[in-house]
């Protein structure tokens, strides 16, 4: 892939499409980008981040910090991505499911109800469905095998 120098993020539900122009690309190749960003609407909950999109398999995970510094949780989205070479931009497509795992361990899959209405309303195809819930299980074998810090090596190996 050719250097990315601006990503957006779509949504589905709620349906949007935004320029991420305030996150920083801190390093960028062909099977990984990572950034660092600040949440882009104030949250009591969270301040800033960093993500790490693994472009070859639809995954990214993202490294969310509270205010104070300290990590509140790992987030893991199941993605599409597109580029766009006309001006060097990726769109990163959301594709709803989701995996938390806290500090102490405990995982959460989360936002299934969201993806089930999707196809209900025609927002998502079969084919994305269907990779999604592929990258999905992808995803729950890494950490059921105990191997999810080879994802989290990328933003770690950065002092992220």
């Amino acid at each position: 892939m050719n250097k990315v120098s601006l990503l957006y993020r779509r949504r589905l539900i709620p349906r949007e499409c935004i320029p991420l122009k305030d996150d920083i690309i801190v390093e960028q190749n062909d099977e990984v980008i990572v950034t660092k960003w600040k949440s882009l609407h104030p949250r009591a909950d969270f301040s800033h981040g960093c993500s790490c999109y693994f472009l070859q398999e639809g995954l990214k995970v993202s490294k969310i910090y509270r205010a104070d510094g300290s990590l509140l949780h790992w987030y893991c989205d199941i993605v599409e991505y597109s580029f766009h070479p006309e001006d060097s931009s990726l769109t990163v497509t959301d594709l709803l499911a989701d995996v938390i795992l806290s500090p102490e361990g405990l995982m959460k899959v989360v936002d299934l109800d969201e993806l089930a209405e999707a196809l209900e309303t025609s927002l998502i195809t079969q084919e994305q469905m269907i990779a999604c819930l592929r990258r999905l299980d992808h995803l729950l074998t890494i950490i059921y095998r105990d191997k999810f810090d080879r994802l989290r090596s990328h933003i770690d190996g950065l002092g992220l």
